[in-house]
């Protein structure tokens, strides 16, 4: 098993940032490494870091400004070779289409529900992990 899974966690809002990292604690799941995260206020820092590669699983939030995490899931998905799977967090569940339209791995609502979110989050890094093996 590897010593860690780095998630980046996309969002302008530095309170979504740290309910993803509450959420997810020291590790979505028994059965994963830790999570290192890698936090991003801004598309450019996005991009630079799955540019840089070793980046497991994206978490973006929908309701980023000016940036949305929608646009940037379905950006990243043409443009990053081999992207990794992408974690949505929308501002409702009526928008579970857009999730769709932008090509993300799972969506779940805001504000972070720690119980789904979780679920969802290992679901991405036991898949990203797998591939990777």
């Amino acid at each position: 098993m590897r010593s860690t899974a780095r998630v980046l966690v996309y969002s302008d809002d530095a309170g979504t940032r740290e309910q993803v990292r509450l959420a997810a604690g020291r590790r979505p799941a028994a059965d994963l490494p830790p999570v290192e995260f890698v936090e991003c206020a801004t598309l450019p820092a996005v991009l630079s870091e799955l540019d840089a590669g070793g980046i497991d699983v994206c978490v973006l939030d929908g309701e980023a400004v000016p940036a949305g995490g929608m646009g940037v899931c379905r950006q990243i998905k043409d443009e990053i070779f081999r992207c990794p799977p992408v974690l949505l967090l929308m501002g409702r569940p009526q928008d579970a289409w857009l999730a769709t339209w932008s090509r993300a791995d799972a969506a779940v609502t805001l504000p972070v529900d720690p119980v789904e979110f979780a679920d969802a989050l290992a679901g991405l890094v036991r898949s990203r992990l797998s591939s990777a093996a």
